[in-house]
């Protein structure tokens, strides 16, 4: 029988996830709800105008001090280690990005220092120092809940980061169940297709919202409206946009995936992701393309007329592509750039050279990997962490385990690999199941695609992790439990 492991005092406190390059010393200091502050430094470009900062300093103070407030701890001072009075946040960049949206080419960067009397957070951008203010909370370990002390260890912390710390909300907003999306343009589309029209919508005032309040956080939102396949629902309030089955030489009365054949399809394309494009800021829209059953395809006997009309013979391929390849020239027109997932690239669908392409099958998926880089495209792995895949046991440890550049390829595809996802699919999750389903496994990650390499230790992790863990459940996250085990605050002080 595998010993379980047990959480162990990590010398990197409860940093999660662990930064590039950390430097600690043995030296203490207090924060007290009383004179503690977050402030902008004297030379930031930043300052009180740039309300995206204003309220996460808000946001950090009440995370760091709330659960005093809470539990009514806050009782009086004791003498003990020197005081820490301000964490100031200087950005340095003539412009600091404060009234954009983050992109993929934002600088992230951040160096954070804690000495006496004060800590400095130092970012180019404002999208550095939301990452930083981050660590400063996970640097933070309870000292003395009593006396609402809080101590953090002397340190120093410098980070460049690329994709990490969970930085992009990819949201696969629609599907064959259910079109929830509300369009300005074609309104029938979830007045028919969402599970009903009114309590089960995101309106726009709804998308326009969750896009901000990402924003806020330094957060990308990239919308993914999947065709031809995973489109029935579309078809309840769009006529004649899926392909209408046959059962020999008669309709079924039920319906495939996108018809590829009419030209009112790409008209209604057009029309459609011109809206998502100005709805959606971020440069990139998720089109899909994955799991396209071709057995009502082939049932049709307009699209076998048209299947040889083109050349196609029984390869149904390539009418996916041929759909694709039009879809893709679409959205070319409103100047997104495009994720599609990797059968669009397998079935040698024509892609423009910044196409990003999203694997997602085999595990590993290391061969496809290498052909992906290999033929020149950025690339985003997900195939290894599949949340929705419950098991037995600390499966996060399997999470962690993976090294997303364990491929054949020289290292100029490997620069290539701009990042991973965590995938947490719908079929049975809905707001009851959510969160402790997601956290802390979408934890372990985020810190094997924002740590170094080498940060590989799973007995350092456990212990970091358990005690991030405890702080996103003392934060109101109900986040479910490595292992048996308890968490400070459950004592209420005593």
């Amino acid at each position: 029988m595998k010993a379980e492991l047990v959480a162990q005092p990590s010398k990197y406190g409860s940093l999660w996830p662990l930064p590039q390059k950390v430097q600690l010393s043995e030296v203490s200091f207090k924060l007290t709800s009383s004179s503690f502050r977050i402030v902008d430094a004297k030379d930031s470009t930043a300052g009180p105008s740039c309300s995206l900062l204003q309220d996460a300093y808000r946001r950090y103070y009440e995370y760091m001090f709330g659960i005093a407030k809470r539990q009514q701890l806050n009782k009086g001072r004791r003498t003990g280690p020197s005081e820490l009075t301000e964490l100031q946040v200087w950005i340095t960049s003539p412009d600091s990005e404060c009234d954009s949206y983050p992109s993929l080419t934002s600088d992230e960067s951040y160096e954070l220092s804690v000495n006496q009397p004060y800590a400095v957070l130092k970012a180019p951008k404002v999208w550095g120092a939301l990452h930083g203010s981050k660590t400063f909370l996970s640097c933070i370990v309870i000292f003395n809940f009593i006396y609402c002390l809080i101590v953090l260890l002397s340190s120093f912390i410098q980070e460049t980061m690329a994709m990490n710390k969970i930085n992009v909300f990819h949201w696969h907003i629609v599907d064959d169940q259910s079109f929830p999306y509300l369009s300005r343009t074609f309104p029938q589309l979830s007045q028919q297709g969402a599970y009903h029209p009114y309590t089960h919508v995101y309106t726009p005032a709804d998308v326009k919202m969750v896009i901000e309040f990402a924003r806020l956080r330094g957060i990308r939102v990239i919308p993914e409206f999947d065709t031809p396949g995973h489109t029935q629902s579309w078809g309840k309030g769009q006529p004649d946009l899926l392909t209408p089955c046959y059962s020999g030489s008669k309709p079924s009365g039920t319906f495939g995936p996108v018809n590829p054949i009419l030209n009112t399809t790409y008209d209604f394309m057009s029309q459609f992701f011109k809206e998502i494009s100005a709805v959606f800021p971020d440069a990139y829209v998720h089109l899909g393309g994955d799991e396209v059953d071709f057995t009502c395809w082939k049932s049709n006997p307009d699209i076998q007329k048209f299947m040889d009309q083109q050349g196609f013979g029984q390869d149904y391929s390539k009418l996916e592509s041929f759909y694709i390849q039009k879809l893709l020239d679409i959205v070319t027109t409103t100047e997104k750039g495009y994720t599609i997932w990797q059968e669009v690239f397998d079935n040698g669908v024509k892609l423009k050279p910044d196409t990003v392409v999203h694997v997602w099958i085999g595990g590993g998926s290391n061969e496809e990997m290498g052909k992906v880089t290999a033929a020149g495209y950025t690339t985003i792995l997900s195939a290894p962490w599949y949340l929705d895949y419950i098991s037995y046991a600390q499966d996060w440890q399997k999470y962690y385990k993976v090294e997303p550049l364990n491929f054949n390829g020289t290292e100029a595809q490997k620069k290539l690999v701009i990042g991973g996802e965590a995938c947490l699919w719908g079929e049975y999750v809905d707001a009851t199941n959510l969160t402790p389903r997601l956290w802390p496994r979408a934890s372990a990650v985020a810190e094997r695609l924002w740590s170094a390499k080498d940060v590989t230790d799973i007995n350092d992790a456990f212990s970091r992790l358990s005690v991030h863990r405890c702080r996103m459940v003392d934060r109101g996250i109900p986040a479910e439990p490595l292992f048996s085990s308890y968490c400070p605050h459950e004592y209420k002080g005593i």
